[in-house]
């Protein structure tokens, strides 16, 4: 059960990172919730099969920061490579 409310802390940390960061329009509406969700999940269940207790407080703290790096780090890093790869796509286009 804890997995799943983990999923969702990490799908709404997800949303409100592609609303808080520039570049929103270079990519889909659910990507950066959905890499949060993974995110806060994978490492949650890493955390649970190592020992640590899924009713501790630092369990929820690591997995819900992690979601809102990786969400983050994808939503900084991908408008600028989608704008690169927007250039080089036009300008081999316009090549006669």
């Amino acid at each position: 059960m804890e997995l799943l409310f983990v999923a969702l802390g990490g799908t709404i940390i997800g949303g409100l990172t592609r609303y808080l960061l520039p570049g929103r329009l270079s990519h889909g509406a659910m990507l950066l919730p959905a890499i949060g969700t993974v995110a806060a999940m994978i490492l949650w269940s890493a955390l649970t099969w190592a020992g640590w207790q899924f009713d501790g407080g630092w369990i929820w703290f690591v997995s819900l920061l992690a979601a809102a790096a990786s969400s983050a780090t994808a939503g900084l890093f991908l408008p600028r490579r989608r704008r690169e790869a927007d250039a080089r796509l036009l300008s081999r286009l316009n090549r006669p």
